[in-house]
């Protein structure tokens, strides 16, 4: 669930080209009440909080227990730039993890990707999780240019994550680069078992998969829209492109396309040998895991 579109941060490669000036868009907090009942009802099972930045909105909090009244195990894909008390007692309640992107050990580097001077609130905080027994999972993404990418994974390692994920620049919003967005950047099965809805109410198969909305919570149910004609067509559309990739070798591409730290949690199989074993689940199976 893209809650909201503001972010204090302006990534050079964010897919959602969140920044400042970004809004919580046309969905209230009622709205998205109302899609979690409707999820819970159809048996999602987990739900992931994501922006944008999930920590400006200021209902955050409430979205994260409504979920957890009905079962749901709860991400909240966070920057960790600024985390309030009352943030900290959400995150620690049973049911909720979180997760961050990371990208180099060095602060200039960091803040060339975020824009802001970031990289010394993040780190303390990632610590200040571990310290408080929060379950985190961290992605790099190498951006390429010499990011020290592979020292960021050491630093993660450093401050006790032991869930690290790996992955490239996605040509999507503010990462196209040479590339249109196109099924080749997506990842993780993207629309098989997952969905995303935006800030605006518009379902999509995943969070790269902008261009391809099946519909809007605010016309119509979740289930209704995901049983839908418009939702079969683009299913069907993506199987047939991820098919082409089938001539990779399943040892070396588990599921094409590959992984992104923030594309979940679909990926096939769902708890492979790329998988923490310690924590083998849907929302934290990665290809592209990589072990120190």
């Amino acid at each position: 669930m893209e809650i909201t579109g503001k972010c204090q941060l302006t990534c050079s490669h964010c897919y959602a080209e969140s920044g400042p000036s970004g809004t919580h868009g046309a969905m209230t907090s009622t709205d998205w009440l109302r899609v979690l009942d409707q999820a819970a009802g159809i048996g999602v099972e987990m739900v992931q909080f994501i922006g944008g930045e999930p920590t400006l909105h200021p209902d955050l909090p409430r979205l994260v227990a409504h979920a957890l009244h009905h079962g749901l195990a709860v991400e909240v894909f966070t920057n960790l730039v600024h985390v309030t008390d009352q943030l900290w007692e959400t995150f620690a309640r049973p049911g909720v993890s979180l997760a961050t992107s990371y990208y180099s050990d060095d602060p200039a580097q960091h803040v060339a990707v975020t824009g802001r001077p970031s990289h010394p609130r993040t780190k303390a905080n990632i610590a200040e999780a571990i310290r408080r027994g929060i379950p985190l999972r961290a992605g790099v993404i190498d951006l390429g240019g010499g990011q020290r990418a592979e020292a960021a994974q050491a630093e993660l390692a450093e401050l006790g994550v032991t869930e690290i994920g790996y992955d490239r620049l996605r040509q999507v919003g503010r990462g196209i680069r040479d590339q249109q967005a196109s099924t080749e950047q997506l990842c993780g099965r993207c629309g098989d078992g997952v969905a995303a809805i935006s800030p605006d109410g518009a379902v999509w198969p995943c969070v790269f998969s902008r261009w391809l909305p099946a519909g809007s919570v605010l016309d119509a149910e979740l289930a209704a829209i995901l049983a839908s004609a418009e939702a079969d067509r683009i299913r069907g559309e993506l199987a047939t492109a991820f098919a082409a990739h089938t001539d990779r070798p399943r040892s070396a591409r588990p599921c094409y396309p590959d992984c992104n730290p923030a594309c979940q949690p679909n990926c096939a199989p769902r708890c492979s040998p790329t998988c923490n074993p310690t924590s083998c689940k849907p929302n934290s199976c990665w290809p592209q895991y990589r072990g120190r």
